[in-house]
């Protein structure tokens, strides 16, 4: 669902960039996702494997692929869009002092019922070959930490501009 919204808004001209791809999730439940996985990885070209399809390991380049699939990738126009998305794991440096957004459609508690088996992207990459997911866990709460110490400064600031406020 996040991919298609995505496609469209590159489509339409929009810049996109998708952070935290290890914890996008997909319906269907854990086994299930690295059995259609490993069925993916069976498909090569059997002449010579390097010819492709190219198999990424990383949930970044998971995402990526998916969306270059409801893109007109080989024309003009396709290739423009595509160069309008960044995917990354986790938020690296200059992406982790911007305002996020959500796309709705897209969460999994609306869309998915409860009860349903889901399994993220990041396990599935793990299970297969992807190799930096601990990397990224370990960036991941060193950003959270320096993000918590951030927050706790800013509250203490905007206490302190109410009570000038009400004071004045």
């Amino acid at each position: 669902r996040l991919a298609s919204v995505v496609a469209k808004q590159l489509l339409n001209g929009q810049r996109v960039v998708v952070v935290r791809c290890e914890l996008l999730n997909v319906s269907g439940s854990f086994y299930r996702n690295k059995l259609k996985y490993f069925a993916f990885l069976r498909k090569r070209m059997n002449s010579n494997p390097s010819h492709g399809p190219f198999h990424f390991r990383a949930p970044s380049k998971i995402l990526w692929r998916t969306i270059r699939g409801m893109i007109p990738h080989k024309t003009q126009r396709g290739m423009e869009a595509l160069n309008r998305l960044k995917v990354f794991e986790g938020i690296p440096a200059p992406y982790d002092k911007t305002k996020r957004m959500v796309i709705p459609s897209a969460l999994r508690v609306l869309r998915l019922k409860p009860g349903r088996r889901y399994a993220s992207v990041g396990r599935i990459s793990r299970e297969v070959g992807w190799k930096y997911g601990d990397v990224v866990d370990k960036l991941e709460v060193k950003r959270k930490e320096k993000s918590a110490v951030y927050f706790e400064a800013k509250k203490k600031l905007n206490a302190l501009k109410a009570k000038a406020e009400a004071g004045a």
